[in-house]
């Protein structure tokens, strides 16, 4: 079968690998490339970059409404484009071309969480299930019938970047088996009215922490907002990202252990007594092998952080060169 394939992000790449091993790409559609780094060097996207390398045609129009772009599409003659966070809204000329349409991968159960951050928005809520729907774009916002879904749970300590990363496996073998079937008998149903939700793109302003809610909500947010933006709060006037963190359970029972070895030196109760003491929400406390934060219910380790101005680290690294009591979050 002859494709069109659309997408920016490395998400859609193992998509894009299991069709091209199967149908004959004729054009990859991708985002302009995007100034990164200090430099503002412009750098293709993932799929771009994909493309390039396997001679692959890239189109990149800055409107898809340029009649010049229609046109070009016309001509490749593809029989179906799929779709995977390609970032753009597919004008109706354009999905009138292909013959069985353009057919997108679609990260949630649909009807549920419509919209740009589908992954993002159920860690968020805190949802035990998700999946992937692969559905024929329609007009109107992720509302098209729907080919096939494939459920999953979700693991516990799973942040958005892991679980997007395996969705994206999984939906490689569902986009792949609705192209194979495309044209047969088997037509795509009608999503339901009942369970609609919205998953707009995530803020940075959203991924600000506040450090007196329990650890449960603080760990469910920096899982949902990781890697990209990103869990925050300050430290002094910077901003302190958090990547990876995890709520710390029976702190009375880790005297025996490396956890709040410097807490133990208070005494004959020291890890009790320095609990009470530093109930402050946000206060850091560190020993040679983690980084942990008081929150509004206990404490919660910082498995991964990104300093102000630093790469990702573990929080045990940061805190060896940083950490010093008396130093918080807020």
């Amino acid at each position: 079968m002859r494709l069109i394939v659309a997408g920016t992000p490395a998400t859609a790449l193992p998509v894009f690998d299991r069709l091209s091993q199967e149908h004959q790409i004729m054009a990859v559609l991708t985002r302009p490339p995007a100034p990164q780094g200090r430099s503002s060097r412009l750098v293709p996207s993932p799929v771009g970059q994909w493309a390039q390398a396997r001679g692959i045609e890239v189109l990149t129009p800055s409107k898809l409404r340029d009649p010049e772009f229609v046109a070009l599409v016309r001509q490749l003659e593809p029989d179906c484009c799929p779709v995977v966070a390609y970032g753009g809204l597919i004008t109706q000329e354009l999905l009138d071309i292909p013959r069985f349409g353009w057919i997108n991968l679609h990260f949630s159960l649909l009807p549920a969480y419509r919209g740009a951050a589908p992954v993002q928005r159920a860690l968020l809520d805190g949802c035990a299930r998700t999946g992937v729907t692969v559905f024929r774009l329609v007009k109107a916002l992720d509302a098209g019938p729907v080919f096939l879904q494939r459920e999953v749970d979700v693991d516990p300590g799973e942040t958005a970047g892991d679980l997007l990363e395996r969705l994206s496996v999984l939906g490689a073998e569902a986009m792949a088996e609705v192209v194979e079937n495309l044209g047969r008998s088997d037509q795509p149903r009608e999503q339901r009215d009942q369970g609609v939700s919205l998953a707009p793109k995530v803020t940075a302003d959203e991924a600000r922490l506040t450090m007196g809610q329990s650890g449960d909500d603080i760990v469910r947010r920096v899982r949902a907002m990781s890697p990209d933006p990103g869990a925050w709060a300050l430290l002094g006037s910077d901003r302190f990202k958090i990547l990876r963190a995890a709520v710390v359970e029976g702190l009375e029972d880790a005297a025996g252990s490396d956890r709040f070895e410097i807490l133990r030196s208070a005494g004959a109760d020291g890890l009790q007594a320095a609990i009470g003491a530093e109930s402050t929400p946000g206060s850091l406390w560190a020993t040679k092998k983690a980084l942990y934060c008081r929150v509004g219910d206990g404490w919660i380790e910082l498995i991964h952080v990104v300093p102000s101005g630093k790469k990702p680290m573990s929080g045990a690294e940061w805190a060896r060169g940083a950490w010093k009591p008396g130093v918080r979050l807020a």
